[in-house]
């Protein structure tokens, strides 16, 4: 294993990525569960990790990094503490998304794609989080919120530290 890899990724991501391959057909197979290691660790994916991992992996940069971007789960930009995806699918906006999200964006004062001042919460758009039934959705890190009403935005997120 080349010292960069050592230098860019921790211990314990190399031997989880390693987990991984040993399930997976070849080593290129696991640059999703790679990416989202790293960033499960770190919260967003450098060029110095996103390097690492390529060459872990036995890939192009270049490679994965267009694996990164296709995916919006993957963040290649440093985001809050707390990632906040209001989808804007066809359901969502019928029941009012966009009500929902000029709310968040009022109340947060951010628009789409920043964050705010503190690091606390990053608002990012979403084309859709399946979760049609319950729409409006958002999604605050690993938890589907659904049926959100803009009045209600205020509660949902004193839950966040």
């Amino acid at each position: 294993m080349s010292e960069a890899i050592i230098q860019a990724l921790s211990d314990e991501e190399i031997s989880a990525i390693e987990n991984e391959i040993a399930h997976l057909p070849d080593r290129e197979s696991a640059a999703i569960e790679a990416l989202q290691i790293v960033q499960k660790a770190r919260g967003w994916i450098s060029d110095e990790s996103l390097n690492a991992i390529a060459s872990l992996l036995g890939m192009s940069a270049a490679a994965l990094d267009s694996i990164a971007t296709f995916y919006n789960l993957i963040h290649r930009s440093p985001v809050g503490r707390h990632v906040i995806m209001v989808c804007d699918s066809v359901s969502c906006y019928v029941m009012g998304c966009q009500n929902v999200n000029t709310a968040l964006q009022d109340h947060l004062q951010i628009k789409p794609g920043e964050t705010t001042p503190d690091g606390k919460f990053t608002l990012i758009p979403i084309v859709c989080l399946g979760a049609c039934d319950r729409a409006p959705v958002m999604l605050i890190d690993e938890d589907l919120v659904g049926d959100v009403r803009p009045d209600a935005l205020e509660s949902i997120l004193s839950g966040y530290e």
